[in-house]
Protein backbone atom coordinates (compact mmCIF):
# COMPACT_ATOMS: atom_id res chain seq x y z
CA UNK A 1 0.00 0.00 0.00
CA UNK A 2 1.60 3.15 -1.36
CA UNK A 3 -0.44 6.02 0.39
CA UNK A 4 2.18 8.92 1.61
CA UNK A 5 2.31 10.25 4.78
CA UNK A 6 5.43 12.01 7.07
CA UNK A 7 7.34 9.45 7.17
CA UNK A 8 9.45 8.80 10.19
CA UNK A 9 7.02 11.01 13.04
CA UNK A 10 3.67 9.52 14.21
CA UNK A 11 1.82 13.34 14.05
CA UNK A 12 -1.50 12.37 14.51
CA UNK A 13 -1.79 14.88 17.29
CA UNK A 14 -4.17 12.85 19.45
CA UNK A 15 -4.35 11.75 22.59
CA UNK A 16 -3.07 8.64 24.08
CA UNK A 17 -5.08 5.69 25.29
CA UNK A 18 -5.29 5.92 28.77
CA UNK A 19 -2.85 3.76 30.87
CA UNK A 20 0.37 5.73 29.51
CA UNK A 21 2.79 6.15 31.60
CA UNK A 22 2.81 9.38 33.76
CA UNK A 23 5.79 11.52 32.94
CA UNK A 24 9.01 9.89 34.42
CA UNK A 25 9.59 11.21 38.38
CA UNK A 26 12.67 13.79 38.57
CA UNK A 27 15.74 11.35 40.13
CA UNK A 28 19.45 11.64 40.82
CA UNK A 29 21.96 10.75 38.53
CA UNK A 30 22.64 7.50 40.23
CA UNK A 31 19.19 6.69 41.32
CA UNK A 32 18.29 7.05 37.52
CA UNK A 33 21.44 4.85 36.89
CA UNK A 34 19.74 2.38 39.18
CA UNK A 35 16.58 2.05 37.26
CA UNK A 36 18.31 1.86 33.97
CA UNK A 37 19.97 -1.04 34.82
CA UNK A 38 17.56 -2.55 36.25
CA UNK A 39 15.73 -2.11 33.49
CA UNK A 40 18.44 -3.89 31.07
CA UNK A 41 18.00 -6.72 33.82
CA UNK A 42 13.72 -6.92 33.65
CA UNK A 43 13.82 -6.75 29.65
CA UNK A 44 16.97 -9.49 29.93
CA UNK A 45 15.20 -11.99 31.66
CA UNK A 46 11.77 -11.37 29.80
CA UNK A 47 12.94 -11.46 26.29
CA UNK A 48 14.65 -14.90 27.20
CA UNK A 49 11.12 -16.16 27.01
CA UNK A 50 10.79 -17.77 23.34
CA UNK A 51 7.44 -15.57 22.43
CA UNK A 52 6.45 -15.17 19.04
CA UNK A 53 8.32 -12.15 17.45
CA UNK A 54 5.23 -9.40 17.97
CA UNK A 55 4.91 -10.02 21.31
CA UNK A 56 8.57 -9.70 21.36
CA UNK A 57 8.38 -6.49 19.62
CA UNK A 58 5.13 -5.53 21.93
CA UNK A 59 7.46 -5.72 25.09
CA UNK A 60 10.06 -3.77 23.59
CA UNK A 61 7.33 -1.09 22.82
CA UNK A 62 6.59 -1.12 26.13
CA UNK A 63 9.93 -0.99 27.65
CA UNK A 64 10.83 1.95 25.62
CA UNK A 65 7.73 3.76 26.89
CA UNK A 66 8.76 3.11 30.39
CA UNK A 67 11.87 4.61 30.58
CA UNK A 68 11.94 7.30 27.79
CA UNK A 69 8.52 8.34 27.94
CA UNK A 70 7.79 9.75 24.16
CA UNK A 71 5.02 10.17 23.11
CA UNK A 72 5.26 7.45 20.31
CA UNK A 73 7.59 4.61 19.39
CA UNK A 74 8.01 2.78 16.14
CA UNK A 75 9.89 -0.67 15.35
CA UNK A 76 11.48 -1.12 11.96
CA UNK A 77 12.81 -4.49 10.56
CA UNK A 78 15.00 -5.11 8.14
CA UNK A 79 13.84 -7.52 5.04
CA UNK A 80 15.76 -7.63 2.31
CA UNK A 81 16.10 -3.56 1.43
CA UNK A 82 13.21 -2.01 2.93
CA UNK A 83 12.48 -1.55 6.40
CA UNK A 84 9.22 -2.93 7.63
CA UNK A 85 7.42 -1.27 10.66
CA UNK A 86 5.98 -4.30 12.82
CA UNK A 87 5.14 -2.59 16.28
CA UNK A 88 4.07 0.62 17.05
CA UNK A 89 3.25 2.44 20.38
CA UNK A 90 -0.07 4.08 19.24
CA UNK A 91 -2.68 1.97 16.85
CA UNK A 92 -2.01 2.11 13.03
CA UNK A 93 -3.76 -1.18 12.43
CA UNK A 94 -3.22 -0.66 8.85
CA UNK A 95 0.27 0.72 8.83
CA UNK A 96 1.75 -1.90 10.94
CA UNK A 97 3.08 -4.50 8.97
CA UNK A 98 2.57 -2.75 5.77
CA UNK A 99 4.73 0.59 5.86
CA UNK A 100 7.53 -0.05 4.19
CA UNK A 101 10.56 2.21 4.11
CA UNK A 102 13.77 1.86 1.81
CA UNK A 103 17.35 1.65 3.40
CA UNK A 104 19.21 5.36 3.00
CA UNK A 105 15.38 6.87 2.84
CA UNK A 106 14.78 9.51 5.55
CA UNK A 107 16.26 9.95 8.47
CA UNK A 108 15.24 5.99 9.57
CA UNK A 109 16.96 4.51 6.36
CA UNK A 110 19.80 6.86 7.02
CA UNK A 111 20.37 5.77 10.45
CA UNK A 112 19.59 1.89 9.23
CA UNK A 113 22.44 2.45 6.41
CA UNK A 114 25.04 4.15 8.57
CA UNK A 115 24.31 2.29 11.57
CA UNK A 116 24.04 5.17 13.83
CA UNK A 117 21.72 6.74 16.31
CA UNK A 118 20.51 10.04 15.01
CA UNK A 119 18.77 12.26 18.04
CA UNK A 120 17.33 15.49 16.79
CA UNK A 121 15.89 17.97 19.88
CA UNK A 122 13.36 20.09 17.57
CA UNK A 123 12.08 20.59 14.21
CA UNK A 124 12.89 17.40 13.19
CA UNK A 125 11.14 17.40 9.69
CA UNK A 126 13.41 20.34 9.20
CA UNK A 127 16.55 17.84 9.03
CA UNK A 128 18.07 17.63 5.35
CA UNK A 129 17.22 13.90 5.42
CA UNK A 130 14.31 13.86 6.54
CA UNK A 131 11.67 12.45 3.60
CA UNK A 132 7.86 12.32 3.41
CA UNK A 133 5.89 9.68 2.61
CA UNK A 134 1.81 9.04 2.61
CA UNK A 135 1.31 6.53 4.93
CA UNK A 136 1.20 7.56 9.20
CA UNK A 137 -0.98 10.44 9.08
CA UNK A 138 1.16 12.61 10.69
CA UNK A 139 2.67 16.13 11.49
CA UNK A 140 3.27 17.97 14.67
CA UNK A 141 6.53 16.07 16.49
CA UNK A 142 9.50 18.07 16.93
CA UNK A 143 11.99 15.48 18.64
CA UNK A 144 12.90 12.35 17.09
CA UNK A 145 15.75 10.01 18.54
CA UNK A 146 16.88 6.91 15.96
CA UNK A 147 19.22 3.95 16.99
CA UNK A 148 19.95 0.72 14.77
CA UNK A 149 18.96 -2.54 16.09
CA UNK A 150 22.30 -4.54 15.61
CA UNK A 151 23.15 -8.47 16.11
CA UNK A 152 27.02 -9.45 15.66
CA UNK A 153 27.57 -6.74 13.95
CA UNK A 154 24.07 -6.91 11.76
CA UNK A 155 21.54 -4.84 11.22
CA UNK A 156 18.37 -6.16 12.25
CA UNK A 157 16.48 -2.95 12.15
CA UNK A 158 15.70 0.41 13.59
CA UNK A 159 14.04 1.94 16.79
CA UNK A 160 12.19 5.57 16.65
CA UNK A 161 11.25 7.39 19.93
CA UNK A 162 9.52 10.63 19.19
CA UNK A 163 7.98 13.67 21.18
CA UNK A 164 5.52 16.40 20.57
CA UNK A 165 7.53 19.30 22.03
CA UNK A 166 11.20 19.78 22.00
CA UNK A 167 13.44 17.12 24.08
CA UNK A 168 16.74 17.24 24.13
CA UNK A 169 17.85 13.91 24.67
CA UNK A 170 20.76 13.33 27.07
CA UNK A 171 23.86 10.94 25.85
CA UNK A 172 22.69 9.16 28.56
CA UNK A 173 19.42 8.08 27.03
CA UNK A 174 21.14 7.70 23.99
CA UNK A 175 23.42 5.44 25.02
CA UNK A 176 20.60 3.39 26.91
CA UNK A 177 18.36 3.47 23.85
CA UNK A 178 21.18 1.95 21.94
CA UNK A 179 22.57 -0.48 24.52
CA UNK A 180 18.43 -1.57 24.22
CA UNK A 181 18.96 -1.53 20.34
CA UNK A 182 22.01 -4.19 20.81
CA UNK A 183 20.13 -5.78 23.58
CA UNK A 184 17.08 -6.87 21.97
CA UNK A 185 18.89 -7.56 18.53
CA UNK A 186 19.83 -10.91 18.62
CA UNK A 187 15.93 -11.70 20.40
CA UNK A 188 14.45 -10.50 17.68
CA UNK A 189 16.36 -12.09 15.32
CA UNK A 190 15.82 -15.34 16.91
CA UNK A 191 11.98 -14.68 17.17
CA UNK A 192 12.20 -14.11 13.37
CA UNK A 193 13.47 -17.08 12.95
CA UNK A 194 11.14 -19.24 15.01
CA UNK A 195 8.54 -17.91 12.70
CA UNK A 196 9.67 -18.56 9.44
CA UNK A 197 10.56 -22.20 11.22
CA UNK A 198 6.67 -22.22 11.71
CA UNK A 199 5.97 -21.00 8.96
CA UNK A 200 7.79 -23.81 7.04
CA UNK A 201 6.69 -26.96 9.10
CA UNK A 202 3.47 -25.38 8.48
CA UNK A 203 3.54 -25.90 4.72
CA UNK A 204 5.44 -29.61 5.53
CA UNK A 205 2.68 -30.42 7.29
CA UNK A 206 0.00 -29.39 4.61
CA UNK A 207 2.40 -30.86 1.96
CA UNK A 208 2.19 -34.21 3.61
CA UNK A 209 -1.63 -33.76 4.25
CA UNK A 210 -2.07 -33.11 0.07
CA UNK A 211 -0.45 -36.41 -0.52
CA UNK A 212 -2.53 -38.19 1.83
CA UNK A 213 -5.45 -37.23 0.22
CA UNK A 214 -4.37 -37.52 -3.21
CA UNK A 215 -3.52 -40.99 -2.62
CA UNK A 216 -7.03 -41.42 -0.63
CA UNK A 217 -8.58 -40.53 -3.95
CA UNK A 218 -6.72 -42.12 -6.57
CA UNK A 219 -7.26 -45.70 -4.98
CA UNK A 220 -11.00 -44.56 -4.72
CA UNK A 221 -12.07 -43.16 -7.66
CA UNK A 222 -9.05 -44.78 -10.16
CA UNK A 223 -7.94 -41.21 -11.14
CA UNK A 224 -4.14 -40.12 -11.79
CA UNK A 225 -2.12 -37.70 -9.25
CA UNK A 226 -2.65 -35.10 -11.21
CA UNK A 227 -6.29 -35.05 -11.57
CA UNK A 228 -6.58 -36.02 -7.76
CA UNK A 229 -4.96 -32.65 -7.29
CA UNK A 230 -7.17 -31.09 -9.52
CA UNK A 231 -10.44 -32.34 -7.89
CA UNK A 232 -8.57 -31.18 -4.36
CA UNK A 233 -8.42 -27.96 -6.57
CA UNK A 234 -11.99 -27.62 -7.76
CA UNK A 235 -13.39 -28.13 -4.46
CA UNK A 236 -11.52 -26.02 -2.73
CA UNK A 237 -12.29 -23.33 -5.02
CA UNK A 238 -16.32 -24.56 -5.28
CA UNK A 239 -16.45 -24.46 -1.15
CA UNK A 240 -13.87 -21.62 -0.99
CA UNK A 241 -12.09 -22.74 1.53
CA UNK A 242 -8.42 -23.76 1.39
CA UNK A 243 -7.29 -26.87 0.19
CA UNK A 244 -5.89 -28.04 3.59
CA UNK A 245 -9.21 -28.27 4.75
CA UNK A 246 -10.37 -30.24 1.83
CA UNK A 247 -7.41 -32.46 2.05
CA UNK A 248 -8.20 -32.99 6.32
CA UNK A 249 -12.30 -33.72 4.98
CA UNK A 250 -10.90 -36.41 2.71
CA UNK A 251 -8.61 -37.96 5.10
CA UNK A 252 -11.33 -37.87 8.07
CA UNK A 253 -13.81 -39.37 5.72
CA UNK A 254 -11.44 -42.26 4.81
CA UNK A 255 -10.11 -42.85 9.09
CA UNK A 256 -13.88 -43.38 9.37
CA UNK A 257 -14.95 -45.72 6.98
CA UNK A 258 -12.18 -47.95 7.93
CA UNK A 259 -13.15 -50.75 10.44
CA UNK A 260 -12.76 -50.13 13.89
CA UNK A 261 -9.88 -52.74 15.71
CA UNK A 262 -11.58 -54.26 18.74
Amino acid sequence: MNTEAVEELDTTGRAEPSGVSDPPVDRSPSDRGDSHLEFLRRISGRLAVADPLHEVLDQIVEFLNAVIGADSCFVYLLEEQDLVLRASKNPHPESVDNLRIRVGQGITGWVAENREAVAIAQDAMGDSRFRVFRQLPEDGFQAILSVPILAGGRLIGVLNLQHRARHEHSQREINLVSTIGNLVGAEVERARLDCEVAKLTGQLETRKLLERAKGILQRDLSVTEEQAYLKLQQESRRRRIPMKQVAEAVVLSDDLRRPQSS
